[in-house]
């Protein structure tokens, strides 16, 4: 079955058509600046690049713009519609309601819409990919794959927070977690590596890119994860604070004068390790290159964020009472190995020796600790279109 895994923002289109037969991601791409003008990115397996300005007022046109490029007739990969069996769609909230990927109804539109609230910036654009798949391929079956399903598993005692319960009642105040596809397929993955069995083993996966989060998996279940009720909690991102006294946003929002749309801004845009490098930069390229000319802000950047990484993994260790496996993924974690190297440099209580020849390969699976190591360290690369596409294919 070939399946079209859709990952839909608010002015963006991501896509994969994926042979879940094979695996084999048959073409992919982008669309940009919906509903302002219209870039369209797409690639066939094995061929050119192509890229071009197409007038995309809406998702719809998008999608259209997307099935039009994979039927081509010259650098298409299927021959019309009736080659694709089915279509995933990542869903960045299903809050409480959702514990698993659901084949998408009406009534499971409803409810997603009823998250809403959790995700004001995703999931409406979620359903309107959703809808624009609907109308343009009908009688296609649709499944819904969700952000924080994989951390539904977690016990009360690590999504509550120590506020008023009553603001759970109503509101269903909790930590939810994120990137759950990603936490789900890596933690997989490194047990398939390991030969070890999924549900007897403990492994802590560090998810590093510009968005962050790290994940306690216990025997094949996530039971505490960093990002919270939104993806702003946690670990120093590349724009977002992660933790902070709470306190500090009276004390700043009285200072400079900010409402709390200001004060948000600031959390998620303005801070991360570009605030702390004095706004130079979000991608720790940049970041690498400053701090060797002695940039103090820089190095101040990355040290922070490798500290914090490094405290909630030991916190994770605490939680589920000994870790077998650590695993790096996403853009950092894949490619960077000083940032790798400074995480692991505190945790040498654990026994951990790294390999580092193999600490310096970028974007492929590794093994970066010893073969003596007491934890065995890995990389990862996470592949969330193909989790998304098994599961589609799993349920249908």
């Amino acid at each position: 079955m070939n399946v079209l895994v859709i990952n839909c923002g608010s002015s963006s289109l991501k896509f994969q058509l994926i042979n879940s037969d094979s695996e084999a991601v048959l073409a992919k791409g982008l669309c940009e600046r919906i509903g302002i003008d219209g870039r369209l990115t797409y690639q066939p397996a094995g061929g050119e690049k192509e890229v071009s300005d197409k007038a995309m007022p809406t998702h719809t046109e998008a999608i259209q713009f997307v099935i039009d490029a994979l039927t081509n007739e010259k650098t298409g990969v299927v021959k019309s519609l009736d080659e694709i069996g089915a279509v995933g769609h990542r869903v960045v909230h299903g809050g409480e309601k959702f514990a698993s990927s659901v084949v998408i109804t009406d009534e499971v539109k409803k409810a997603v819409e009823e998250c809403n609230d959790l995700a004001p910036l995703h999931n409406p654009a979620n359903l309107i990919g959703v809808a624009a798949c609907e109308k343009l391929m009908p009688g296609t079956p649709m499944v819904a794959v969700f952000d924080t399903a994989f951390h539904q598993t977690m016990p009360e005692k690590a999504y509550m927070y120590g506020l008023p319960y009553e603001y759970y009642e109503k509101y269903k105040v909790r930590r939810y977690g994120f990137h759950g596809t990603s936490h789900s397929y890596v933690s997989k993955r490194a047990a398939e590596i390991l030969g070890v069995p999924y549900d007897q083993t403990k492994t802590i996966v560090c998810h590093l890119g510009n968005g962050s989060s790290i994940s306690a998996v216990l025997n094949g279940k996530s039971v505490d994860t960093s990002m919270g009720l939104t993806p702003l909690e946690g670990l120093v991102m590349g724009t977002r604070s992660g933790d902070i006294d709470p306190a500090i946003l009276e004390f700043i929002a009285k200072k400079e004068n900010l409402d709390i749309a200001g004060l948000m801004n600031m959390l998620n845009k303005k801070s991360g390790v570009y605030g702390l490098s004095n706004n130079l930069s979000s991608d720790f390229r940049d970041l690498d290159a400053a701090a060797e000319e002695g940039n103090v802000p820089a190095k101040i950047a990355l040290e922070v964020f490798a500290y914090r990484v490094a405290k909630y993994v030991g916190s994770y260790v605490a939680a589920m009472n000994g870790v077998d496996n650590i695993v790096f993924t996403a853009g950092i974690g894949e490619n960077s190995g000083p940032v790798r190297a400074d995480v692991l440099s505190y945790l040498g209580y654990l026994g951990i020796e790294v390999d580092a020849e193999a600490n310096k390969k970028r974007g492929e699976e590794v093994m970066i600790s010893t073969p003596d190591s007491k934890v065995k360290v890995l990389v990862v690369p996470t592949n969330e279109e193909l989790a998304i596409a098994r599961e589609t294919v799993a349920l249908l």
